[in-house]
């Protein structure tokens, strides 16, 4: 298969697909948004797409979305569920970064004219944030985290995580304190649970105390989470280029 109907990028760079095949048999990977913040061509960038495995059929799935570099479909439900990166320069707390759930086509999660479903942002907001109009993120994450790629678990070697979501947070740079550089767990509890989900550390130790002298040191910057064959859970880091296996000891 060749496709090479994509959008060119000319100058911003978010231009990094993660490529995957969903339940429908269809080739799903995110367009970015061709800057940090503007109002670019919405039917063609920021947004997930997905095309046929011949090449035929490209049509966006969901737009609004920044920037996308890692989802993964519900073992059970069989429905996309995909991490979204908030602009920059907004301020050091805001917008947070997302976890969105997107079970159907069509869905728009509001880049660039609001963030998280309720944050106008100040350039290109138009009001229209606070209606049904643009979709409000399943889990609101930490801002600048830079969440990346993301997995469901169905392995054995773990049974009580099987139907936890782990993501990659590759840390924020543009903004202090840098950020997180850890993989996180998300549990959901159930619809009479509040807050439904649990947004809990999995994966720490790549970046000295915030409160420490040296606190903005990071020497790992984790990427994509795998649940490898046997259960295990594989992260890379592209700080060290290095993917490390967390297993469960016999």
């Amino acid at each position: 298969m060749l496709f090479d109907g994509l959008p060119k990028f000319e100058v911003f760079d978010h231009s990094w697909k993660h490529l995957q095949i969903g339940p429908d048999d269809k080739l799903y990977f995110g367009i970015g948004a061709p800057c940090n913040i503007c109002l670019p061509d919405r039917d063609r960038f920021a947004g997930i797409f997905r095309l046929n495995l011949d090449g035929s059929g490209f049509e966006q799935f969901a737009r609004g979305v920044r920037e996308t570099v890692g989802f993964d479909w519900h073992p059970e439900t069989g429905e996309l569920w995909f991490a979204d990166k908030g602009r920059d320069h907004m301020s050091a707390h805001l917008p947070p970064d997302e976890l969105n759930h997107a079970p159907r086509p069509g869905m728009d999660f509001g880049y660039p004219f609001c963030h998280a479903g309720a944050i106008e942002d100040p350039e290109f907001g138009d009001g229209s944030y606070a209606t049904d109009r643009y979709v409000a993120p399943t889990v609101t994450l930490e801002p600048h985290v830079a969440p990346l790629g993301v997995a469901f678990y169905d392995g054995d070697m773990f049974p009580e995580y099987r139907g936890d979501l782990f993501i990659a947070e590759h840390g924020g740079y543009f903004h202090r304190p840098m950020r997180r550089f850890r993989v996180v767990r998300i549990h959901d509890k159930g619809e009479a649970a509040e807050p439904r989900y649990d947004y809990v550390p999995f994966v720490t130790g790549w970046q000295n105390p915030e409160n420490s002298p040296d606190g903005l040191v990071f020497w790992g910057s984790p990427v994509d989470v795998v649940v490898a064959w046997d259960g295990a859970l594989l992260v890379s880091d592209d700080k060290r280029s290095l993917v490390y296996r967390i297993s469960r000891e016999q």
